[in-house]
């Protein structure tokens, strides 16, 4: 292909990657402890409930190791370590005290229009447990995709 019907595409090409740099935001997150030592009881309670949830199915409404969504995940797992939190993602996103920089335990949101419809547990080092849709089961993944980025809303810290 000649230069000169090649460098047009190059330029779009080009243009189409720089803006879709710009149309994503990044999930600050803190630096995870090198070990659970550097939290609260409350937060390494949390962490330890989220990490042995991995693997439950997901089940709509579900709040108990047989089958949790998104929220009921967060509200077993805080439960577990005394803390009460609402029951929904978005319920949880407008009630729960806002953080600028997450650290391990703190729920992340996610949605569109400042309406909350997930909510995963940070678990530290860009990783976060939820529980992701029908179907699937409890899993933790990377924070370094734009699928989470695009749809980041905020994070919330209510544990100590």
């Amino acid at each position: 292909m000649p230069f000169t019907r090649l460098f047009p595409l190059l330029t779009m090409l080009t243009l189409l990657m720089l803006l879709a740099g710009c149309a994503s935001k990044d999930i600050t997150t803190s630096p995870a402890p090198s070990s659970q030592a550097g939290i609260s009881l409350e937060r390494a309670l949390i962490l330890s409930h989220a990490q042995q949830a991995i693997g439950t199915p997901y089940r709509l409404g579900g709040n108990a190791p047989g089958g949790l969504d998104c929220s009921g995940l967060v509200e077993m797992t805080y439960r577990a370590a005394g803390i009460r939190v609402p029951r929904t993602a978005d319920a949880q996103f407008r009630g729960l005290p806002q953080v600028d920089v997450p650290r391990p335990g703190d729920l992340l949101f996610f949605g569109a229009g400042g309406k909350a419809t997930h909510v995963g547990i940070y678990r530290g080092n860009r990783q976060m447990i939820h529980a992701p849709g029908s179907g699937r089961a409890v899993v933790s993944v990377p924070l370094d995709i734009d699928y989470w980025n695009q749809r980041f809303l905020g994070a919330a810290g209510p544990a100590p």
